[in-house]
């Protein structure tokens, strides 16, 4: 019995024995066909792969003058498994980089906590210090090229935008960056990253036991060379940019100028800007956080995203619908005696002659007149109600590129507002007839206009009717076209020949007797509408829409400047002269130059 016991703890034993065997064999087995995981670690002890960062393109102006190029810099790296034991000259790193040894400390301390993994520990290193590195012979650092943002004409801070560094953020949402890849986070960098940005190399390096690099693994054979980003042309006259950030200088608000006949934007103005090169190296942050706290807000494009009032520009919208409707001919005369007057609501006017017509109410921006047109347009007897009227008043004011974004090709455009029935319902509980929404006539009350959407307004009437969608870019390398939908003609609701009233009217303003003959120019004959914005805040906004010539008109432009007063007194000189130096080259009214530079603006919304 003691035998066969023998035998069963005998035969038990030994298939304990296979058992562990086979479970031995069948792990190497995995561990050398399949599992490569202890591969890769071999590997990586021999091999370094290093991220080949492309340049970014550049950008150019209309005229092939650089606004945006890239410049070399590197990257100064470690691998903290690298370096060392006998240590290296911590003072000598530092007085190359510039940095404390403090903070070089501190990234080691970091770096040593993934002791395989490159880490970064300065970024924007010049070129000149990259070669005193290289001669250190630095064992366990090294330095990665990529490139940084330079503006050679120092403008259009918020037009260009700025590049960073992707965020833990960003990655989630973009899997095609990597942690280390830059992208552009506002302006024409975001609106074009993908056009930009060009795609990332990979250089893999062969290490040898001391840590010195032998070479790209295999000559190179799973090297692959970064792509060049492609460069894009702007719409934008750097000149003509200059000298309107010059001439914003010291102000709040925003200018605007587009080519009617393409809807290209030849100047984007937001004021107060910043020099573009802030935004880049190793102050950026920094700089980046004065700009944030700035009550002035240098960082927010007012040009497309600020909601302005825009006042007496907009009685042009309003003269344009009453022809359309057929409730104003230019003939029509109404009176204005220092203003509109029904039972208690009085809207004030300046003084001028009495009764007038619609080229007159244009002309000398009447504001009696244009609250008899909106009356009209919206008590018009062929509707069931005030309310329905409105709805069509809407519809128009929307098809002028109001109250929605205009689809342009940049990012963050805001929409501006345009109320409709609902609000007032809401507000008014239902009881609200075309009196109770009276300032809207004059452009008031709860309207809120973009500069970028009052500069298409100037350019839908010098085109009598239409507009391209304002876009920032004209062409891209290597694409023979931009998107279709900047080459399509947007129509307004309004016939073109009833533009030639309010384009007459706007000649005269001009020309003859109105509010904006300051913005004369012999010989261009320029159509122009001056607007004053009632601000509940302080001093009313100086605004004013112009075009010019008449016919064949190279040039619509808006301006709005805050706090400025009458439309006449800022923003018209401001207009004026940018569509002077743009139409001759230079500018003969020094006067007029010394005026815009010399005057003051009073800021309560941000001098407090």
């Amino acid at each position: 019995m003691s035998g066969y016991n023998d035998l069963s703890r005998i035969r038990t034993l030994r298939a304990v024995v296979f058992l562990i065997f086979g479970a031995i064999v069948l792990r190497l087995a995995y561990i050398q066909l399949i599992d490569t995981r202890y591969k890769d670690m071999a590997q990586r002890n021999v091999l370094h792969p290093v991220t080949l960062y492309p340049a970014r393109g550049e950008v150019y102006d209309r005229n092939g003058e650089f606004l945006v190029q890239s410049r070399e810099c590197y990257d100064f790296m470690v691998v903290y498994k690298d370096l060392p034991r006998s240590g290296f000259d911590t003072l000598r790193i530092c007085s190359i980089l510039g940095i404390t040894p403090e903070k070089l400390e501190r990234e080691l301390r970091n770096a040593r906590m993934r002791p395989r993994a490159p880490r970064r520990i300065l970024s924007f290193v010049p070129k000149e210090a990259k070669l005193l590195l290289d001669e250190c012979n630095l064992r366990g650092f090294y330095t990665v090229y990529r490139t940084e943002r330079q503006y050679p004409r120092k403008i259009g801070g918020n037009l260009l935008g700025y590049v960073g560094e992707v965020s833990p953020e960003m990655l989630k949402r973009y899997p095609d960056y990597n942690a280390g890849d830059y992208i552009g986070l506002t302006g024409v960098e975001a609106a074009y990253e993908d056009v930009l940005k060009g795609r990332n190399g990979l250089r893999i390096e062969e290490i040898d036991t001391h840590g010195a690099i032998k070479g790209s693994y295999m000559d190179g054979a799973f090297d692959t060379l970064p792509e060049h980003g492609k460069s894009i042309v702007c719409t934008i006259d750097a000149r003509l940019q200059l000298f309107a950030e010059e001439l914003m200088r010291g102000k709040v608000g925003a200018a605007v100028a587009i080519e009617p006949s393409t809807g290209e934007i030849l100047m984007m103005v937001s004021s107060p800007t910043y020099d573009p090169d802030e935004l880049v190296g190793r102050q950026r942050g920094n700089n980046y956080m004065k700009m944030l706290y700035n009550k002035r807000q240098p960082l927010f494009n007012r040009a497309v995203r600020a909601k302005y009032p825009p006042g007496s520009t907009f009685k042009l919208v309003q003269g344009l619908i009453g022809l359309q409707e057929g409730v104003l001919k230019p003939t029509d005369m109404y009176p204005c005696h220092s203003g509109y007057r029904s039972g208690r609501v009085r809207v004030k006017c300046h003084e001028h002659s009495s009764p007038l017509n619609l080229y007159f109410a244009v002309s000398t921006s009447c504001n009696a007149y244009f609250c008899y047109v909106f009356r009209n347009i919206l008590d018009n007897p062929k509707y069931g109600s005030v309310k329905e009227g409105f709805d069509v008043w809407k519809e128009y004011v929307e098809s002028f590129g109001f109250g929605r974004n205009l689809d342009t090709d940049f990012l963050g455009e805001g929409d501006g507002y345009v109320p409709d029935r609902q609000f007032y319902d809401k507000r008014y509980r239902g009881s609200w007839n075309s009196l109770t929404v009276l300032s809207l006539a004059i452009g008031q009350g709860e309207l809120g206009c973009t500069p970028l959407q009052m500069a298409n307004l100037a350019a839908i009437i010098a085109n009598r009717g239409y507009y391209y969608i304002p876009h920032i870019v004209r062409s891209v390398e290597g694409q023979d076209s931009l998107d279709r939908r900047f080459y399509e003609k947007h129509y307004t609701k309004v016939d073109p020949k009833y533009f030639e009233p309010i384009v007459e009217g706007m000649w005269r303003g001009v020309n003859v007797d109105g509010t904006s003959r300051w913005a004369a120019l012999p010989g261009y004959d320029v159509c122009g509408k001056t607007g004053t914005a009632q601000n509940p805040h302080g001093k009313d906004h100086s605004t004013f829409l112009s075009f010019a010539p008449r016919e064949n008109p190279r040039i619509a432009i808006s301006v709005y400047v805050e706090n400025a007063g009458f439309g006449a007194s800022m923003a018209l000189p401001i207009a004026s002269l940018l569509e002077e130096f743009y139409l001759t080259g230079e500018v003969k009214r020094q006067y007029m130059l010394d005026y815009v530079r010399n005057k003051e603006v009073y800021y309560p919304n941000y001098d407090k």
